[in-house]
């Protein structure tokens, strides 16, 4: 931050000349002086650069927004994708366990076709 100047002299007589003693004004002025080199005063130039900089981190917030933005519309549309393929794969099991109890009922149907024909000639002879 940038320094205030402070004029010890011109202090010193201003204050002379409302009254106070040679002693009294320069002892005030002093203490003002060290007031001002201790204390920590923004200029102008100071609060402009503040500004400039909280712009320029908007800027970079905004690019950020928007990259990460992307990303995830690049994100979703990689799951939806990938959300399609297992939908599929599960049709396609689906389909496979439809198909293979279809063939098990029909192997078992006939499995107890010659089971019953076979108890019915086992009858004739005994």
């Amino acid at each position: 931050m940038g320094q205030v100047a402070f004029d010890t002299l011109q202090a010193s007589e201003e204050l002379q000349t409302a009254g106070l003693t040679s002693q009294q004004a320069k002892a005030i002025s002093l203490v003002v002086r060290k007031s001002h080199e201790v204390a920590d005063v923004a200029t102008k130039a100071d609060i402009a650069e503040v500004k400039r900089d909280i712009s320029d981190v908007r800027k970079e917030i905004a690019d950020v927004r928007k990259d990460l933005s992307a990303e995830i519309a690049d994100v979703r549309k990689d799951m939806e994708h990938r959300f399609e393929k297992v939908e599929l794969q599960i049709l396609d099991v689906r389909k496979d366990i439809s198909i293979i109890s279809k063939d098990l009922l029909f192997k078992l149907g006939g499995l107890m076709v010659t089971l019953f024909g076979l108890t019915i000639a086992a009858m004739k002879f005994l």
